[in-house]
């Protein structure tokens, strides 16, 4: 047997997008807080960091921003692409990885659900920051520590440690691999980088959940899924 790839979106792209679309912790809870959390972007360059198949992208440019939009898959880019049409920049790009981009340009960043893929956060928030105008802000969604314990299984906290979780998705398993942090790491990583912190949001679904998803919705109204946070 051949050893097992992980976050490996190559064959699933189209299922994760379509499941990004439709399910309820996406559409009715994730993708609705975070970009109550954006505000008004009109006029505004945003970066769209971790684009994967353009849902948010096509948000923030229905609501006037000027995105550009970097992903490590390049299946999930082509996704975008064919969502946001031809004259929005999508550029394939590893976040753990200097940035291509010069500083100061952007008024905002935007990076959803991309940060529990890293094991260390210092040089994506660096370079999040470099390209930021000053005063411009970072608005992230990750992993609520409590999804950690919860997934892995274990009671350590305070710990720093990678957990695994497959997902059928379009009848195929997906092995995905993450790493959970506590809070008190988050926030030693955004001082480190130059950060302060303006929000820390744990939202509540959309009320259409209970009737759309009344599991979900319950599990969400009781337990975390994500954080969210606006730095500056």
């Amino acid at each position: 047997m051949g050893e097992t790839k992980y976050n490996d979106y190559s064959g699933f792209a189209r299922a994760y997008a379509h499941s990004s679309e439709t399910k309820s912790f996406n559409a009715l809870y994730e993708r609705p807080a975070i970009l109550a959390l954006a505000g008004d972007v009109r006029g505004l360059r945003v970066l769209d960091a971790g684009c994967g198949p353009g849902l948010h992208a096509a948000e923030l440019i229905e609501r006037g921003a000027a995105v550009t939009g970097i992903d490590l898959s390049q299946e999930l880019l082509d996704l975008a692409r064919d969502r946001v049409g031809p004259s929005v920049p999508l550029r394939r790009a590893d976040l753990a990885q200097p940035l291509d981009f010069a500083d100061d340009s952007f008024d905002m960043v935007m990076s959803s659900l991309v940060m529990h893929y890293l094991r260390d956060w210092g040089p994506t928030l660096r370079e999040f920051r470099r390209v930021l105008v000053p005063g411009g802000r970072l608005v992230m969604s990750t992993h609520h520590p409590f999804m950690g314990l919860r997934i892995g299984r274990t009671d350590d906290y305070f710990a720093t440690y990678t957990f695994t979780e497959d997902w059928q998705r379009g009848g195929r398993t997906m092995h995905m691999r993450f790493w959970h942090r506590p809070l008190r790491d988050m926030f030693r990583a955004f001082r480190a980088a130059g950060f302060t912190v303006d929000v820390i949001e744990e939202p509540d679904p959309l009320p259409e959940m209970a009737t759309a998803d009344p599991s979900g919705h319950e599990h969400l109204t009781r337990l975390p899924q994500f954080v969210f946070f606006v730095l500056r």
